[in-house]
């Protein structure tokens, strides 16, 4: 049974609206919906588009780099480059200085694609920061990089979901 906070706890407590997890949920829930509606009628969902990002802007990254950059587990990268690759907008193909590494580009439709969608997505974006100024969005962006930068060991895939392995001594 867990006991109700005294008045002094409940005056040190920070309020759910000003906690950092909950508003990061919340702005993750919105940016999500708003990239899902940019991408409407064009088959592809927001992590979908994502990885075509990616691509575009760095042809022939590996597809470890590419779980790395976007945030996900390997096999889930595998997944999504099959799904794009399947839809004829990627390819992937054998590094010339190591065979074990598939390196990743656009196909010339994956480029049109992106092409096409990067001024909506863009258009998207700006109405979502549009309650910001110029500069406050120029702000928020660099806390945003920073507060990720600083807490980078804490970007598992999977977090959450599975049981940390204990460590053997």
């Amino acid at each position: 049974m867990t006991r109700a906070p005294s008045p002094t706890e409940k005056r040190t407590q920070i309020p759910v609206r000003l906690a950092p997890m909950p508003l990061a949920r919340r702005f993750q829930q919105i940016c999500t919906t708003a990239m899902a509606e940019s991408l409407e009628g064009n088959e592809l969902t927001p992590l979908q588009y994502g990885v075509l990002a990616y691509v575009w802007g760095e042809p022939d990254v590996d597809q470890v780099g590419l779980a790395l950059r976007v945030g996900i587990d390997r096999t889930n990268a595998g997944l999504l480059v099959d799904q794009l690759e399947a839809k004829g907008l990627l390819v992937r193909r054998l590094s010339e200085t190591d065979r074990r590494v598939r390196q990743l580009r656009l196909t010339p439709r994956g480029e049109a694609l992106h092409q096409h969608l990067a001024p909506i997505v863009r258009r998207g974006q700006d109405t979502l920061l549009s309650g910001l100024s110029a500069a406050e969005r120029d702000f928020f962006i660099q806390m945003l990089i920073r507060v990720i930068n600083a807490n980078e060991v804490l970007a598992r895939p999977g977090t959450g979901r599975k049981k940390r392995s204990p460590v053997a001594v």
